[in-house]
C-alpha cells in the first residue's frame, strides 16, 4: 500500500509563482537556490576544498545548479539517485549590439534561441530579463517585468495571403521587437536603460545575457480550473518538482542513496557548454563528493555503477486537433500522471530496466503513469537523458509531464500533473 501523497494542488500554486519569478535560467537558479537554503542546504564554491560533512549542499554555475544531500554515515561508494532537468527555454535573446531601429521606430536586435514557436511571440507584451556582468566581474540579475517590448505582426490588409497560405516569418527581418519611437538610435541606449533601472552607474555593465519574456502571469484555465497556462513549463516544471522532492527527502532519516538535483542550462541548443549536460559539471560534482568522503577511484566506479538518473522533461500530450500526429496506440493525456518516454533509437534513454525503476517509484507514490512513443513518421526530439547515460555511464530513464503548445511563449499543462510528478520524484529519491 502506497503512502499518501505529500504534494497536492498547493504545489501547482507554488509552481505558478516559480514560473513567474524565473524569466531566465539565472533567475530559475537563484530561486532554486533560495528554496534549497530554506531547506537547510548550503552553497559550496567550486574553488574551495570540499569536506566530508553530511547534509545538503549545492553548486551554482551560471544558469545551472547541482544540489545533493549526503545522509549521515554515507559510505564513499554510496550510489546516487539523480533527477536531471534543464533551466533554459526557447525564446528571443538580445544580440551584442542591441540598439537598432528604422523608420522612426526604436528596436532591439534579437537572436533566436533554441526552437521557439515564432508566431507565439507576436503581438505579446514582453519584458526583458537576464544578467549583467559588471566591471569588477560580478553579476547582477535584472528583470523588467512590465510591458517593454512588442513584436508587431503585419496587418492582414498588407498580407492577404496569410489567410490561405499561413504565416511566414523571416527570422532576421520579422522578429525584431519595438520598444519606443525616435530616429536617433544611439549605441548603448538599452544597456544604459537597464543600468538606470537597476541603480547602476552608466558604463558599469560590460557584458550581458538578456532575453525577452511574456509578462502575462501563469493562470488556471478551464471550466473547473483543471488546466494551467504559463511560460517556460519546458522545463521549469521539472526543475520546480525536483527541487521540492530533494527538499522533502533531506529532512533526515536513513536513505540508501545520495539524492541529487542536476538542473542544466543550454538543453534547447544541444547541451554543449560548461553548464550543459554534455559538459563536465555533473561528473565533476559527483566525483568530488566521493573523494571528499575519503573515497578512491574504485569507490567512484562503484557509486556510478549503482546510480540511476531520471531525466525529467516535458513531453507531448495528445492534441485534440492533431491526433493523427501522435502514435495511434500511445495517447498521453493531461492530468493522467507522468509520462515514461521510450524511443528504441536512443533519442530517449529508457530501457526495460529503467522502466522497472520508474514503475516502482510510481507504485510507492500511488501515482499512475503513461507512456509516450512518437509516431514512426515523425521522429521525436531528445533530452539530456541519452547525453547523461553516455557521458557518465549512468543508467538513465526519460520521464516528464505531458503538455500542449511545447516551445510556445505560453504552454499548457494539467493542474494535477505537477504535483503527481513531484510525488513520484520524491519516491524515487527515497529509493
Amino acid at each position: 500500500m502506497s503512502e499518501p501523497s505529500r504534494f497536492d494542488r498547493g504545489h501547482t500554486d507554488d509552481l505558478m509563482t516559480f514560473l513567474a519569478a524565473s524569466p531566465s535560467p539565472y533567475h530559475a537558479v537563484a530561486n532554486t537556490a533560495e528554496r534549497l537554503e530554506k531547506a537547510g542546504f548550503r552553497q559550496v564554491a567550486e574553488t574551495d576544498a570540499w569536506d566530508a560533512s553530511s547534509g545538503g549542499k549545492y553548486v551554482v554555475r551560471g544558469g545551472a545548479v547541482i544540489a545533493w544531500y549526503v545522509p549521515e554515515g554515507a559510505a564513499p561508494h554510496t550510489p546516487f539517485r539523480i533527477i536531471g532537468a534543464h533551466t533554459d527555454s526557447p525564446n528571443l535573446r538580445v544580440k551584442p549590439l542591441p540598439d537598432s531601429g528604422a523608420h522612426g521606430w526604436r528596436q532591439v536586435a534579437v537572436e533566436i534561441y533554441g526552437g521557439p514557436l515564432l508566431n507565439s511571440w507576436l503581438d505579446r507584451d514582453l519584458g526583458l530579463a537576464g544578467r549583467l556582468t559588471l566591471r569588477d566581474g560580478s553579476t547582477r540579475l535584472v528583470n523588467i517585468d512590465r510591458p517593454l517590448l512588442r513584436v508587431p505582426q503585419l496587418a492582414i490588409h498588407l498580407d492577404r495571403a496569410v489567410a490561405s497560405e499561413g504565416l511566414k516569418l523571416d527570422k532576421q527581418r520579422h522578429l525584431q521587437p519595438v520598444w519606443g519611437l525616435g530616429d536617433d538610435v544611439r549605441d548603448g541606449d538599452l544597456i544604459a536603460f537597464l543600468e538606470d533601472e537597476n541603480g547602476l552607474k552608466r558604463g558599469e555593465a560590460t557584458g550581458w545575457d538578456l532575453m525577452v519574456h511574456s509578462v502575462e502571469p501563469p493562470a488556471y484555465l478551464g471550466r473547473d480550473r483543471e488546466l494551467v497556462a504559463g511560460p517556460r513549463m519546458d522545463n521549469l516544471l521539472s526543475v520546480h518538482a525536483a527541487t521540492a522532492a530533494l527538499a522533502a527527502v533531506s529532512t533526515g532519516g536513513d536513505l540508501p542513496y545520495i539524492p541529487v538535483l542536476a538542473a542544466f542550462d543550454h538543453e534547447e541548443n544541444g547541451s554543449q557548454s560548461d553548464t550543459g549536460a554534455d559538459g563536465p559539471l555533473l561528473g565533476g560534482v559527483l566525483e568530488r563528493s566521493v573523494f571528499a568522503r575519503g573515497g578512491s577511484y574504485e569507490d567512484r566506479a562503484r557509486a556510478f555503477a549503482g546510480t540511476v538518473c531520471l531525466s525529467s522533461d516535458t513531453g507531448h500530450a495528445v492534441h485534440p486537433n492533431y491526433a493523427e500526429r501522435h502514435d495511434p496506440t500511445h495517447h498521453p493525456r493531461v492530468n493522467g500522471g507522468p509520462i515514461l518516454k521510450v524511443n528504441v533509437n536512443n533519442r530517449y534513454a529508457t530501457d526495460g530496466s529503467g522502466r522497472s525503476v520508474f514503475a516502482a517509484a510510481s507504485e510507492r507514490a500511488g501515482v499512475p503513469f503513461q507512456f509516450f512513443v512518437s509516431n514512426n513518421a515523425m521522429p521525436c526530439g531528445t533530452t539530456i537523458g541519452p547525453i547523461t547515460a553516455a557521458r557518465h555511464g549512468i543508467r538513465t530513464v526519460d520521464i516528464g509531464v505531458a503538455i500542449l503548445s511545447m516551445h510556445s511563449a505560453r504552454e499548457l499543462c494539467g493542474a494535477d500533473d505537477p504535483f503527481l510528478l513531484a510525488n513520484v520524484l520524491t519516491a524515487f529519491l527515497e529509493g
